[in-house]
């Protein structure tokens, strides 16, 4: 998934959005190579030693990864679990909303 974000991200870097990832590694030094090598640019928040017992996926009750959260400029979830062409969709709606 990360190529489609990374192209997500470029595309839309004029606009109002921003993506956010969370990453369950549990070894920090492992994580960060991997967003290195991975060439992850947005904003990513680690897990913690705990992984997917860690306290971001406890409080937004993920127990599946990769798990979407598509939000609005309030912070409402909109759309969960859509990627591809319907993550696209899903944005793009919302962003017509703000226009």
């Amino acid at each position: 998934m990360i190529p489609h974000e990374r192209s997500l991200v470029e595309r839309l870097k004029d606009k109002p959005f921003a993506l956010i990832g969370v990453n369950s590694d549990k070894d920090l030094d492992y994580y960060r190579a991997e967003a290195k090598e991975k060439e992850v640019t947005w904003r990513s928040f680690w897990c913690g030693d705990k992984g997917t017992a860690g306290a971001i996926p406890s409080r937004w009750n993920v127990n599946g990864w990769p798990t979407i959260y598509v939000l609005d400029k309030k912070g409402v979830i909109r759309e969960k679990n859509v990627r591809g062409k319907a993550m696209d969709a899903a944005v793009e709606r919302l962003l017509a909303e703000e226009e």
